[in-house]
């Protein structure tokens, strides 16, 4: 997203090179990298989705925005704003059980993840057959059929397409890989490890547990030793609505004989607008 908002900085300063006097040119410039800045600081960031983590519900090259101003601001929510001296969060409102968030990884306080919140703190969370229980109510589940989607690698998935339904009342789809087991690193009996049947975790106070809802194909909370519990800091924002989707082919845009990225096949105009629980 970042690359495709550069591109269209560079055709505008081109266009008003041509047409204007350059200190009018630096004046706009400077006037719209402001504005850029504070409207993805405080108001609304793009966001794209790089894998399968978030199916059905989000697709490989959704983008979508993400609100800002939904849990107050920490310094994860300005660009680069790691480096800043500055902790906790300012104007914080709670997340609710079933939102999507943006947070930033904990593993680096930079890369930005997008997954479900499922538990708040003090939860105890578990899972056992697939079935997620929070403080020991299961979340209901109702299959619903099939879901199909090409993987990002070019192969066809099908899973089973689950209702699920959280404590609050909020519905979303969640999926269930018909030819995978959940078992991780099965040739390892040091480090195996079953995401669809799972220890009992309990939510340290200002952390959230979160999960992707392709199920079995997620690196989530689930796993402490990646993701694990995210710090209420961390959080960037909730998803919003999606503004574009593009469905990209399995061909790479190439020169000498690096490939850069996938050529856009069609745009998902039936996606364009959805709004996001």
């Amino acid at each position: 997203m970042n690359t495709i908002l550069m591109i269209l900085i560079v055709i505008v300063i081109i266009y008003l090179l041509i047409k204007e006097k350059m200190t009018e040119v630096f004046k706009t410039f400077f006037i719209a990298i402001l504005v850029a800045v504070f409207l993805r600081s405080f108001a609304y960031e793009p966001f794209t989705i790089p894998s399968g983590s978030m199916k059905p519900n989000l697709l490989v090259g959704d983008f979508l925005f993400v609100s800002k101003f939904s849990y107050g601001y920490s310094k994860y929510s300005v660009p680069y704003g790691r480096y800043l001296p500055f902790n906790g969060r300012i104007l914080y409102r709670k997340p609710q059980r079933g939102d999507v968030a943006v947070f930033k990884f904990p593993g680096d306080n930079k890369t930005d993840y997008i997954k479900r919140i499922i538990g708040l703190p003090g939860d105890q969370i578990k899972i056992e057959e697939g079935t997620v229980y929070v403080n020991d109510k299961k979340l209901s589940r109702n299959n619903m059929g099939i879901f199909e989607d090409m993987h990002r690698f070019g192969y066809l998935e099908k899973f089973n397409l689950i209702s699920e339904e959280n404590s609050s009342g909020k519905k979303y789809f969640v999926l269930d890989d018909i030819s995978f087991d959940g078992v991780i690193n099965s040739n390892d009996n040091q480090n195996i490890f079953d995401v669809n049947n799972t220890k009992n975790y309990t939510v340290p106070n200002n952390h959230f547990f979160v999960m992707g809802d392709n199920r079995e194909h997620s690196s989530d909370s689930r796993i402490l030793s990646h993701v694990g519990y995210v710090p209420k800091e961390n959080l960037v924002g909730k998803a919003a609505i999606i503004f574009l989707s593009i469905e990209y082919s399995n061909k790479n845009l190439s020169f000498f004989g690096i490939n850069f990225f996938k050529i856009p096949k069609s745009i998902r105009v039936n996606r364009i607008g959805n709004m996001l629980n």
